[in-house]
């Protein structure tokens, strides 16, 4: 063999050695980025085709909660502040399942049957964020919820 021939199958080494190098760096991301179902048993199990949450690259996309009783299966009936405190506590056990916490809410969407409920909603919605660090929001009047409901939260969190 003369120079050359080793010079070409060594090219052709690293060319696939580089090729095999990318495929298996594109593997490890695919896997360490695909999404995580989260389920917990300490908020309420969905009531139709979803779940609780995804969690994919570091990003939380939480379903939208209503005052169900993780236990009973029961929609909270109170003040539409007992409704709104259930609501947040079901979201904070699912924020919990994958050690986040409400300072990692980026994102709320918040639906609700009657907007003369705004400022009691909002007053207890309130006490679960900081001021300095609370998330983008916005609040829709919708017709009905599911199961009855006075009022649904969606959250988006994101890992620091």
């Amino acid at each position: 063999m003369i120079k050359e021939d080793y010079q070409i199958r060594g090219f052709r080494m690293k060319k696939y050695l580089f090729l095999l190098l990318i495929l298996t760096s594109m593997s490890i991301y695919s896997q360490k980025n695909m999404k995580k179902i989260i389920n917990t048993e300490n908020a309420p199990s969905p009531v139709g085709p979803y779940n609780q949450a995804i969690l994919t690259d570091g990003t939380l996309y939480v379903s939208g909660q209503v005052a169900l009783d993780a236990e009973t299966k029961e929609l909270v009936r109170g003040t539409i502040q007992e409704e709104t405190e259930k609501v947040m506590n079901n979201i904070l056990a699912i924020l919990e399942e994958v050690n986040f916490k409400f300072e990692n809410v980026v994102k709320t969407t918040i639906f609700i049957t009657d907007m003369n409920n705004f400022k009691l909603i909002n007053e207890t919605y309130g006490k679960f964020f900081n001021e300095t660090t609370a998330p983008a929001r916005e609040t829709v009047e919708v017709s009905a919820l599911p199961l009855g409901a006075r009022i649904e939260i969606s959250v988006i969190a994101k890992s620091n």
